[in-house]
């Protein structure tokens, strides 16, 4: 199995070092005082969002992270030697979640983003910190503070610009072979696509990323086929791109099917922008297609796009649609950030 989107994770911060109880021992010098050092802070645990990964396979071979603890304090008033620090390289778009798998900790969306998930203890105090005019020579250190441990998840949610839905079937892969360098897995059955794809596509010299994710069926959101877990690599997608296969019998019933499973999954998916495509126009002649989009026209409320995959038909048209709404949809994001307000300021 090359890609893993969910990954359970063990990670325990290291304890601090404990501080040391020391009296300075120098010929000629009778009084020497304590000199007892402290100790080293533990390592610490984060998460790093780096390139060049899409995938948490990494995560299934080790599933614990411990950082080491820091060493004790000695005399003369050495301080022990902190514990090094454990990153968790995860891919952009990781989401860390603690052990319930709801509470969302920290959410990787931007390259070289770093959290800290397990903070280390800290060292115990020596007994130099205890000396004072009337305890000359205490006796006492504190023990170093111990780690945290705790279980988080790591749910990975791919970043795309257009996520492709359809049924099985629907020439959600033979589109993203065509218009980008990906190579998917293409037969005539259902079910080829067992995990998502990601293609870079080009339109007008602008590229963009797509994301093609299993086919869905009637009742996905209730563990039918591969149900409704990838949905979650479409949440980050500006606009969705519904295909419908002309060639079935039911093109409204199918269209149907999808917009069903989507208002049942929990998330923002119903309310993203669609752009709905009848897919595959070369096997049928003028009428034969006239009435399948009039039906998907009919059934969806509002303009249907045509095209076919493998001819290459109406294939640019359909890029530079989805173009023009990630355009837009960058726009929006850009005038939500100029009007955040800036921080308060004494």
């Amino acid at each position: 199995m090359k890609f893993l989107d969910l990954a359970k994770v063990y990670i325990r911060s290291g304890g601090g070092g404990g501080g040391c109880v020391s009296f300075r021992r120098e010929k000629f010098i009778e009084y020497g005082g304590p000199d007892g050092g402290d100790g080293g802070d533990g390592g610490s645990v984060y998460a790093e969002a780096v390139d060049g990964l899409n995938t948490l396979i990494d995560f299934r071979y080790q599933q614990h992270f411990f950082a080491r603890s820091g060493q004790p304090g000695m005399g003369r008033q050495r301080t022990g030697k902190d514990g090094e620090d454990i990153v968790l390289r995860v891919p952009v778009g990781t989401e860390i979640l603690d052990e319930d798998q709801e509470t969302v900790i920290a959410d990787m969306t931007e390259l070289g983003q770093r959290v800290e998930l397990a903070r280390g203890g800290n060292g115990g105090w020596g007994n130099l910190h205890f000396k004072s005019s009337t305890n000359q020579a205490p006796r006492r250190a504190n023990p170093g503070q111990e780690g945290v441990e705790r279980t988080i998840w790591l749910r990975l949610k791919l970043i795309a610009d257009v996520g492709l839905l359809g049924l099985p079937n629907a020439g959600k892969s033979t589109f993203l072979a065509a218009t980008s360098n990906a190579r998917p897995k293409i037969a005539d059955y259902p079910f080829t696509t067992l995990h998502p794809n990601l293609g870079v596509v080009g339109v007008d010299n602008v590229e963009f990323v797509v994301a093609d994710i299993p086919g869905l069926i009637d009742g996905a959101s209730e563990g039918r086929g591969l149900g409704d877990l990838f949905l979650g690599h479409v949440e980050r997608c500006a606009i969705l791109l519904h295909l419908v296969d002309c060639t079935s019998q039911t093109v409204a019933d199918d269209y149907r099917t999808i917009i069903t499973e989507i208002e049942a999954y929990e998330g923002p998916l119903a309310e993203k922008p669609r752009l709905t495509v009848l897919n595959k126009i070369d096997a049928l002649d003028e009428e034969a297609l006239a009435e399948a989009k009039a039906a998907l026209e009919e059934a969806s409320g509002g303009p249907v796009m045509t095209m076919s995959g493998v001819a290459g038909d109406g294939v640019t048209e359909v890029l530079r649609a989805l173009r023009a709404e990630i355009d837009e949809d960058r726009l929006r994001h850009r005038a939500a950030d100029a009007e955040e307000p800036e921080p308060w300021q004494p």
